[in-house]
């Protein structure tokens, strides 16, 4: 396993951005390099301590994921891989942060809305169907218990939040009115396309894939292109299908582990009110929710 990269520092490249887990630079004024750090996020906060590897083992699962949904694949839809190698536009002495966690991508107009499909009731979609019989505006059977497999995966947009801001539930009609008819119909319909054919895939590897949310954008011409990470344990909820029973949730190969501790986690005597600062990581903590990271990748991939 690689050492842990907490934050990239390339001199070579203008930082555009830094998110929750990723660093991007801008290359030339049409692609981006996109560095996958170690950071680890939970409840919007970024911890102190890194996760070793977990920014490599998030690359390697997009790209599966792009190869198998992509051109060269089951072709859905266009992504923003340029295909070049991301070592090639940094120093020498840079080479090293990049490395197996990169990728250089198209830079295209991001769409401010995370493209959200549900296959599983489960997390905030389970507590809004027990208050309502409905998760974002769509109306589900009566009956569903916690984690139920749903008739038809559900398409329950948010709108994109700044680093460190709550992502917001939003109805499709919200999305219509925030960017139009046309594409908002189509982001829907293709992210249900490529949910069923990730659940598909999985299912042949014993995992379930309960929900997974997509980022879109537009390069020039007006194509519609899958973009940033995609169907990762961060974007995903991921679940061992052989521990799964209707009812209760089953144990994810995602950060759940690091948020369950958090909840039990105490600042100066007080519980966590998951806020900035976070409490520091035990390396039981840290070794665990890696292990987690690992399986899930092994178990796709081999």
């Amino acid at each position: 396993m690689t050492s842990a990269l907490h934050t990239s520092a390339l001199h070579s490249l203008p930082l555009l951005a830094r998110g929750k887990v990723r660093d991007n630079y801008a290359v030339g004024d049409d692609r981006i390099l996109m560095v996958a750090s170690d950071r680890i996020s939970a409840f919007d906060v970024i911890m102190g301590e890194p996760i070793p590897g977990k920014g490599v083992l998030l690359t390697q699962m997009a790209l599966f994921w792009f190869e198998q949904l992509g051109p060269n694949g089951l072709n859905i839809c266009p992504n923003h891989l340029t295909g070049e190698a991301p070592e090639s536009v940094v120093s020498a002495s840079e080479v090293a942060q990049v490395q197996g966690r990169s990728m250089l991508v198209k830079r295209l107009q991001p769409i401010p809305v995370e493209a959200v499909v549900r296959g599983y009731l489960a997390g905030s979609g389970w507590k809004e169907y027990q208050e309502n019989q409905a998760v974002c505006g769509v109306p589900l059977p009566a009956g569903l218990k916690n984690a139920s497999l749903l008739p038809e995966p559900i398409y329950t947009p948010a709108a994109k939040a700044a680093v460190g801001e709550h992502d917001e539930n939003i109805t499709f009609e919200q999305t219509v009115a925030m960017i139009g008819a046309d594409l908002a119909t189509r982001i829907r319909d293709i992210s249900i396309r490529l949910y069923k054919a990730a659940r598909d895939i999985a299912a042949t590897k014993g995992i379930i894939i309960a929900d997974t949310k997509f980022e879109f954008g537009l390069d020039a011409e007006g194509t519609l292109v899958l973009m940033d990470e995609v169907l990762t344990p961060d974007s995903s909820r991921y679940w061992p299908a052989q521990s799964y029973v209707e009812g209760a949730n089953p144990p994810s190969y995602d950060k759940q582990f690091l948020r369950d501790w958090l909840e039990t986690a105490r600042v100066n005597g007080k519980p966590w009110d998951k806020t900035p600062p976070a409490p520091r990581l035990p390396q039981e903590v840290i070794e665990k929710t890696s292990a987690k990271y690992q399986e899930a990748l092994q178990r796709l991939i081999g």
